[in-house]
């Protein structure tokens, strides 16, 4: 049976049929343009996920019992200089990754020192800058000889100033 067959046959969309053989990995046959055949166990296969999906279960939960299995067998290859030569490559290229490493670090450990070198600088300079002022601020805030005061240096008393009571202030008087 063809795609669409089995769709009717199902109660599905041809995209729907598709979608489960691919996502479930279904091994089926194919004719010579590529469109996919299915036998009657394959039927029954996509019975069997039609009902576990009516049932609820999540398409990538679906158990299909009887599928068929790709099994393959890897011909182990004893070739040790092509082994040898990735190990090669590999102690190669961490040697360089290490030498790299190392570089890095000492840049970064250059900078850094340049960078504490200049702050300690800039750190005498404000020290240095600090003591100016304090002298400068020392100096003016010394207090005057009262004999050299001239009458604007020296403290004038104040005048006490009045409250005025609420009345005057409403009234003028």
């Amino acid at each position: 049976m063809n795609t669409g067959a089995v769709a009717k046959l199902l109660g599905v969309s041809q995209s729907t049929v598709q979608r489960w053989v691919k996502q479930l990995q279904l091994e089926m046959e194919r004719n010579e343009l590529g469109h996919y055949t299915f036998s009657k166990e394959d039927i029954h296969l996509l019975k069997q996920v039609h009902e576990q999906l009516n049932n609820g279960v999540l398409l990538q939960d679906v158990h299909v019992e009887g599928r068929k299995k790709r099994t393959g067998i890897a011909a182990p290859q004893n070739d040790t200089a092509s082994f040898n030569k990735i190990l090669a490559r590999m102690d190669d290229i961490e040697s360089r990754l290490n030498a790299k490493a190392d570089d890095v670090a000492s840049y970064q450990l250059l900078h850094h020192r340049s960078e504490i070198e200049e702050l300690q600088a800039e750190v005498l300079r404000l020290n240095e800058r600090i003591q100016q002022l304090e002298k400068k601020h020392a100096h003016a805030t010394a207090p005057l000889p009262s004999d050299n005061l001239l009458i604007f240096d020296q403290e004038k008393p104040r005048k006490r100033v009045r409250k005025k009571n609420i009345l005057t202030m409403l009234f003028g008087f």
